[in-house]
């Protein structure tokens, strides 16, 4: 199951002529400058809205006033033209108070397109002329504005079997306003915004999809099949062959559920090696988690169907990668299992021998994800790699300790430090924890190598003990980053900037903002 896609293209003809059903133009409000000034409510139209602005003959900003407009970010305010200009609607979107000698920063241009083209549905072709920079900050402008729009377009195609009379189609074609369509510069920004945002899209899908319908076994053809596709090589380990292989956490954690675990790994190798260096993404894919034996409350369980979505985000970044083609070997490790309660589950005094030898004692059958998880990193460093990125809905800690739109970082400091730049870079922020070593004290087993969470059950720290038990499976000379996406990876509320309910895509536009670093950077 797809949603409806949006396309994208570029065009350069005056705003105010463009046959479309809708235009976008951007709105700042008051500043705290303004107002010493007595300029309070007064709005700024944005760069781009001028000859919208020309044929309201001044009247535009006053009239979107009347409307309630106050220019703050995300906010928007339709308005019909009654023929002033081609298209018959005006949207204006908040981008809060104008930047001081600069175009604002991408996130927010990022959000507003996402919101305007949102509110636009039911309008089958919108342009959209926000403020683009014609300096060094042009290509990132625009990509926001690219990435923000599609990804704003955004609609799961739902289970619904009968009509919904007020429910209104998402924008089928976008237009982006710019100086010059023909640009090779700007061309390549749209191309790759397609690529990005068809990834973001293809991991909200795979979250959003009702559990009944996307088992290990399911999940893992879903993604091989799209994986082949692309032209990406393929291994698919079924349940005998993770036996047999040594993947005790995987088994361990699918063996109470009738739909038996999977692990699947996929590579993108570059033409002549690239630059020689190698990365490792590695994704937790618990398609359902119930908790196990250790069985979670009822309430909210329902969005456990998320928990996958860490290997959703992986495996739909190496569809990207295949596209974008980076000149370094990226490798990716998913491990799915589904962990259910029944006769046969795994069970807390359990004592499980992992893929890299070590031994661990179970004491939290809910604590699964880093059971999996260990078991993939372990297998990509025995493959070898330089760089091993994991990312994975692991903790409730994260929450609790960074809300719901920050992603908790922990592993090589160097390696977290330039997780967090991507993050600000792309606007999926993230923040580098700690590992302490009373932490893993913590974690000592009687009669293991280590307990699978705090001996004690104390609670303490709940986020830095995912971290500090996957930095059991990572050797030596590999540099790692665990992302914790407990939060930023399902949004259950209202939609938001370019964020729908459901699954959102991070942290792939991070992962694939890291590989182009390393491919550049080493």
């Amino acid at each position: 199951m797809t949603s409806p896609s949006t396309t994208l293209s570029l065009v350069d003809t005056d705003p105010a002529e463009l046959a479309v059903d809708a235009i976008v133009i951007g709105v700042h409000s008051t500043t705290e400058q303004d107002a010493t000034n007595g300029l309070a409510g007064t709005l700024l139209l944005a760069s781009g809205a001028e000859s919208i602005a020309a044929a309201f003959d001044g009247t535009l900003t006053a009239t979107l006033a009347l409307l309630g407009a106050t220019g703050g970010p995300g906010e928007v305010i339709k308005l019909a033209t009654l023929g002033t200009v081609t298209a018959p609607v005006i949207a204006a979107v908040g981008l809060g108070p104008e930047p001081s000698g600069a175009a604002p920063a991408p996130e927010i241009l990022r959000r507003a397109a996402g919101a305007a083209v949102r509110a636009l549905a039911g309008a089958p072709r919108v342009a959209v002329a926000l403020p683009l920079p014609d300096d060094a900050d042009a290509d990132a402008a625009l990509r926001a504005v690219a990435e923000g729009a599609l990804l704003g377009g955004y609609r799961f195609a739902g289970y619904k079997t009968r009509p919904q009379p007020t429910r209104r189609e998402p924008v089928a074609e976008v237009l982006v306003a710019v100086p010059d369509a023909a640009d090779a510069g700007a061309r390549a920004e749209i191309t790759r915004a397609r690529t990005v945002t068809d990834a973001v899209r293809r991991t909200r899908d795979w979250v959003n999809i009702a559990p009944n319908e996307l088992r290990p076994p399911a999940f893992a053809d879903s993604v091989a099949e799209a994986a082949r596709a692309a032209g990406l090589e393929v291994e698919v380990l079924d349940e005998v062959a993770l036996r047999e292989g040594g993947y005790g956490g995987i088994i361990a954690v699918g063996q109470g559920s009738e739909a038996p675990p999977r692990l699947v790994k996929l590579t993108w190798t570059p033409a002549g090696g690239g630059t020689g260096k190698r990365v490792a993404l590695v994704g937790k894919g618990i398609t359902f988690d119930t908790g196990g034996i250790s069985i979670k409350p009822a309430q909210g369980m329902w969005e456990m169907k998320s928990d996958m979505a860490g290997a959703a985000a992986v495996a739909a970044t190496m569809l990207a990668v295949a596209e974008l083609k980076p000149a370094v070997t990226v490798t990716a490790y998913v491990p799915m299992a589904e962990n259910m309660p029944s006769g046969t589950s795994y069970r807390p005094g359990d004592v499980i021998t992992m893929f890299n030898g070590k031994k661990v004692e179970v004491l939290n059958t809910d604590a699964e994800g880093r059971m999996v998880l260990g078991d993939a990193m372990a297998r990509a460093c025995a493959d070898g790699a330089d760089y091993l990125f994991e990312t994975s809905t692991l903790t409730g800690g994260q929450v609790v300790s960074l809300g719901k739109r920050i992603s908790g970082v922990m592993g090589t400091a160097d390696l977290c430090e330039r997780v967090r730049t991507a993050g600000d870079a792309v606007g999926e922020p993230a923040w580098p924890m700690p590992l302490p070593d009373d932490v893993r004290k913590g974690m000592d087993s009687d009669v293991a190598d280590i307990s699978q969470v705090n001996a004690g059950m104390d609670r303490a720290g709940h986020m830095l003990q995912g971290g500090v038990f996957l930095r059991e499976f990572v050797t030596d000379d590999v540099a790692w980053a665990h992302i914790d996406i407990a939060g930023p990876s399902y949004h259950s509320g209202e939609a938001t900037g370019y964020w729908t309910k459901g699954g959102t895509g991070v942290p792939v536009r991070t992962l694939l903002h890291l590989i182009d670093d390393v491919a550049a950077n080493g």
